[in-house]
């Protein structure tokens, strides 16, 4: 696979999950973006911020810097959330637009870039995939909660259950039998 394609298909997978944190904020009101699973769990806007807090570390001048910045304070990602729904959105498309401007940033000419992630070497695809994988994780535990939070009301992401029969007729024009 050539390294443009690479980038393509990486930055289609990361807007897939920024969406999906999108939809969820969007069914969710603010006093469930602060609920926390068993008391003392990570909120939504906890999540939120550390995930930012990672993103702009891990992206801002990445190119030429470690990826773990010194101004940044990961413990106190965990502390404090973001004061109302609106922040937390706005943090939330700050730490993506990061990742984004980043990704912009590379092409053929650097792809054989050597970057530091915590003094570790990465290339840029084991730096992306790692990261890739990082939010993943995190936008499911968001996702998981909304859907703890909605209970019955919880609008489907996916494909909802007991649906997949009808969802792959569609895609594949088959009739049932």
């Amino acid at each position: 696979m050539r390294f443009t394609q690479y980038l393509t298909s990486l930055r289609f997978e990361f807007e897939r999950y920024k969406k999906l944190g999108d939809v969820t904020f969007s069914q969710l009101s603010e006093p469930e973006l602060y609920w926390q699973p068993h008391g003392d769990g990570n909120s939504v806007a906890l999540i939120v911020k550390h995930m930012v807090g990672n993103m702009k570390s891990r992206w801002t001048n990445f190119l030429t810097e470690d990826g773990e910045k010194p101004w940044r304070h990961r413990e106190t990602e965990f502390e404090q959330p973001p004061k109302t729904k609106k922040d937390i959105i706005s943090l939330w498309r700050e730490g993506w637009d990061c990742l984004f401007v980043a990704i912009d940033q590379v092409g053929e000419h650097n792809q054989d870039s050597v970057i530091k992630i915590r003094g570790e070497d990465h290339t840029l695809f084991q730096a992306f995939n790692r990261q890739l994988a990082h939010y993943a994780y995190h936008v499911g535990q968001i996702v998981l909660i909304g859907k703890m939070c909605k209970g019955d009301d919880w609008t489907s992401l996916s494909i909802p259950k007991g649906d997949s029969e009808t969802f792959n007729q569609g895609m594949f024009g088959k009739n049932s039998s």
